[in-house]
């Protein structure tokens, strides 16, 4: 209420030093609110957090209605990657510059409105080609982003990030006003208008951030990353529960399920603690790290939800409402299981790992489950015994390191 009483509120932007939350790095700016008392002169500050609780509920929104992997770009696969791609952009400009006021909490409900209309077009542009009400969402979630780094822009503490989130607001408007092509172009050109402007995308932060880095926290981009990723994965766990469900009471083929379902839950299990067992946010020591490490994750969310989605059609090959080979079913488990495990493995996995041994779980257990392809329909059950023996062996292995430096005399 002393906030709001203050005639006096300003924005300005303050470094977290080593006193501050994050202890490291200290680079790391927030805006933060500055409120001057009319009485005593006192200023109250506030640092807080935002972007974790209210992207969370659009996110699993979105990822709950994402498509099959099987439709291509341009056909309505897009959706959930131009939603993953709006949700990286608010996630890095959060990590630098949420300062949890009035305005900032307005315009990010806007941008979730944004999400939820995107949303809900994602059936009309499968089925019918239509992106009109994918695209209107998508605008309203970009315009919204653009006023924030206009925002940020203003209240700049110098010349080169002043001109850094112009450039982020500039570029975002640019490439909005390109995506208007999807609607207009013939239909078999809308894959390659949506390769071009992914690509327009994707430079927007190589272009805004070549004079001046942003200064976003390494603990809260792989925070913020982890939690999609959590996401996803218990989408994919939702999305197969379901299938199985549907296929146990219309064709009474529990003996046929059981396999996958339990094949299902330990590979979606192993995901979720490989990513996890090592701290990424130690790889993010600076921009260039930065861009790879969360462009990399296009493959993790993309692999990720695409296990899910070959959760499903495993299942409804087994019921027999997929006509399709007993390999494809088990591929399309076991093909998005090892792209998974490599890419965790690329991004940061490796880089904390010891010797030879510990070097080659990851890939190798990749090999290991497309091998499992090969299985029948004992194909997801036994990837499912590899994904949990890998993490089996990783712990093991890690501990051994941990006893044996442990034990040399110091």
């Amino acid at each position: 209420m002393a906030l709001l009483a203050a005639p006096d509120v300003r924005l300005r932007q303050v470094g977290r030093g080593a006193r501050g939350r994050f202890p490291e790095p200290q680079r790391h700016k927030l805006f933060v609110l500055e409120a001057q008392r009319p009485q005593g002169g006192q200023v109250i500050s506030f640092h807080r957090s935002s972007v974790r609780r209210r992207w969370t509920a659009s996110a699993v929104g979105l990822v709950r209605g994402m498509p099959r992997f099987h439709v291509s770009p341009g056909q309505g696969g897009d959706a959930p990657l131009v939603h993953g791609w709006a949700w990286m952009n608010f996630t890095w400009f959060a990590s630098a510059y949420d300062n949890d006021d009035v305005t900032y909490r307005v315009v990010t409900l806007v941008q979730i409105a944004g999400v939820l209309i995107l949303a809900a077009g994602v059936s009309r542009a499968f089925e019918d080609h239509d992106f009109l009400v994918v695209y209107l969402g998508y605008l309203v979630m970009r315009v919204a982003l653009a006023s924030q780094w206009l925002r940020a822009a203003h209240h700049a503490s110098s010349a080169q990030e002043r001109t850094m989130c112009r450039r982020y607001a500039g570029g975002v408007l640019t490439v909005q006003i390109g995506w208007l092509a999807l609607l207009f172009v013939p239909e078999g050109a809308q894959p390659w208008v949506f390769l071009a402007m992914a690509l327009a995308e994707l430079a927007v932060p190589v272009y805004a951030e070549k004079d001046a880095p942003s200064t976003w926290h390494p603990h809260h981009i792989a925070e913020r990353y982890g939690l999609f990723t959590i996401i996803v994965l218990g989408e994919s766990v939702a999305a197969a529960t379901v299938a199985v469900k549907s296929g146990v009471l219309e064709n009474d083929a529990l003996n046929e399920l059981l396999p996958i379902a339990a094949g299902g839950l330990l590979i979606v299990f192993a995901a979720w603690w490989i990513y996890f067992v090592v701290p990424a946010h130690d790889r993010l020591t600076d921009s260039r790290q930065g861009f790879l490490w969360g462009y990399g994750h296009y493959v993790i969310f993309a692999s990720a939800a695409a296990i899910g989605a070959g959760l499903e059609i495993a299942v409804e090959q087994a019921v027999g409402k997929a006509h399709i080979s007993t390999l494809a079913a088990a591929a399309s488990v076991t093909i998005p299981t090892a792209v998974f495990l490599l890419s965790v493995w690329l991004l940061h996995a490796r880089h904390f790992k010891v010797g030879l041994a510990q070097q080659a779980v990851l890939p190798g257990s990749a090999l290991v489950i497309l091998l499992c392809s090969f299985a029948g329909r004992w194909a997801v059950l036994a990837a499912g015994l590899v994904a949990a023996a890998t993490v089996a062996v990783g712990v093991t292995l890690t501990a051994r390191t941990r006893a044996t430096r442990t034990a040399r005399p110091s």
